[in-house]
């Protein structure tokens, strides 16, 4: 049996890495239940977090936690709708057409939905504000190569390279988790710091 986290550092970067020799369907499988299971992973960090002395975690903390649960539980799905759709014999264009079609569809009710809050248009405000280069960095370089990506598969562009777009934008978007969640965890570092330097006489 392999050990808990031993297929995501060992062999998922193997299947990565001899992704451009050897694709196939069932390679895809095992690439796409490897990044849900990190995207699962993600969504515990995140929970902890929030259930760990939830007296001290402030609005802006509480909307990156929620955005690393949300954003963790998008990655489960859309890499496991692949895999549900090509076991009801769905291959090719049509598999992954279907895919990005649902990827994109919850990614932007998730940004539609989230932008409406008052709360998430006021923290991403003072993002832009505290960091405008980073915040930049941020979307452009996050969130350009995941709609890109499904764009290209959505309009056939690239046929021959869906496979490839649709990890690229399930990558990107697990770029975009670990980004929110290694904040989360500085936080936390920072606040424990803080908190034990009060506590000493």
């Amino acid at each position: 049996m392999t050990p808990p986290g031993g297929f995501v550092t060992n062999e998922l970067l193997a299947l990565l890495q001899t992704a451009g020799t050897d694709w196939t369907f069932s390679r895809d499988v095992d690439v796409f239940i490897g990044l849900a299971g990190i995207a699962g992973v993600f969504v515990g960090f995140a929970a902890l977090i929030g259930l760990s002395r939830d007296d001290d975690v402030d609005a802006a903390r509480f909307i990156d936690i929620r955005g690393v649960v949300t954003i963790g539980l998008l990655i489960i799905v859309v890499a496991l709708v692949p895999v549900i759709l090509g076991r009801y014999g769905l291959v090719d264009h049509a598999l992954w057409l279907t895919s990005s079609l649902v990827f994109l569809t919850l990614l932007w009710t998730v940004m539609f939905y989230g932008m409406r809050r008052p709360e998430n248009r006021a923290a991403m405000r003072a993002q832009a504000k505290a960091a405008p280069r980073l915040y930049v960095f941020f979307w452009v370089a996050g969130e350009t190569p995941i709609q890109v990506s499904l764009l290209l598969i959505v309009f056939g562009v690239l046929p021959e390279f869906e496979p490839a777009l649709y990890l690229t934008a399930l990558v990107f978007q697990l770029f975009e988790a670990a980004y929110v969640l290694s904040e989360l965890v500085y936080w936390r570092i920072g606040s424990t710091k803080v908190m034990e330097d009060s506590n000493q006489p």
